[in-house]
């Protein structure tokens, strides 16, 4: 069974001369998706992977994942979307990989790594909106294209691949707190996951000792006066969802590297 998500997305891949895969620079190597990029490949479209939030991350480590990228055949830049770092040489980039005079361009993803900031960094402040693009047939007028330089349109809203699972990969990849059947248990493993590999990040970040993930839950759950009126017990479903979404809100960073990559690291608190 297809998911609708990625029904849309393959929509919109045909439709774009380019797609503008966006990664988190804390974790590329989650955040990519292969599966998309099979599909661009396939459709015979053009992939440039963006690396977004290079703020977060020291600027060695992603000029590494860049080269690792641009090895293995695609092209890449990083950018700071929401301080608009990079904007000039993304513009500059998406037009030297395609050789035609209007160009199409889409902006895809996982949740959360900040797909609509790359689009509103692009757009600026002078950007035209416009329904339709010439040569580029079967959008309706509900979907809007911004012309963000002559040659160049951008679609306005952002394709999203849909995580999958309830484990600690859904947190990395944007997966809504609300979305999880049990937030608690993936927490739990993330926060494991935090404990033994930055044992003073929690502590300085919450201000709660602990050495047991549901021990600082129910610590973190009490701090915050998230308690069962009935049983007096810490909610720590609340607590849970607040680790998952503090993660989203890059309240918590830690990064990945091209020769320690995290998504093995996290493989043993896979639940």
């Amino acid at each position: 069974m297809i998911h609708a998500g990625w029904r849309e997305i393959r929509k919109v891949v045909r439709k774009s001369d380019i797609v503008l895969e966006v990664v988190d620079a804390r974790v590329p190597d989650i955040t990519r998706s292969h599966a998309l990029e099979r599909i661009v490949s396939d459709a015979g479209k053009k992939l440039l992977i963006v690396i977004n939030k290079a703020d977060l991350v020291p600027r060695i480590v992603v000029e590494k994942w860049k080269k690792m990228f641009e090895d293995q055949g695609h092209p890449t830049v990083y950018i700071s979307a929401r301080g608009h770092l990079g904007t000039r040489v993304l513009r500059t980039k998406i037009k030297s990989l395609v050789d035609k005079g209007e160009i199409l361009a889409s902006v895809i993803g996982y949740p959360k790594v900040g797909k609509s900031s790359i689009i509103n960094a692009l757009k600026g402040k002078h950007s035209a909106q416009t329904s339709s693009v010439p040569g580029s047939p079967g959008y309706t007028t509900h979907v809007q294209l911004y012309r963000v330089d002559p040659r160049t349109y951008i679609i306005d809203t952002p394709g999203v691949i849909p995580p999958r699972g309830e484990d600690v990969f859904a947190i990395i990849r944007g997966k809504e707190p609300n979305s999880f059947r049990d937030p608690v248990k993936p927490a739990v493993a993330f926060i494991r996951f935090l404990m033994e590999n930055y044992p003073k990040l929690l502590p300085s970040v919450y201000k709660v000792e602990a050495n047991d993930p549901y021990v600082f839950l129910e610590k973190l759950a009490l701090k915050r006066g998230w308690i069962y009126r009935k049983t007096k017990e810490p909610n720590i479903e609340e607590a849970a969802k607040l680790i998952i979404r503090d993660w989203h809100r890059e309240k918590i960073v830690v990064y990945s590297e091209p020769e320690n990559p995290l998504s093995e690291i996290l493989k043993k608190y896979r639940i």
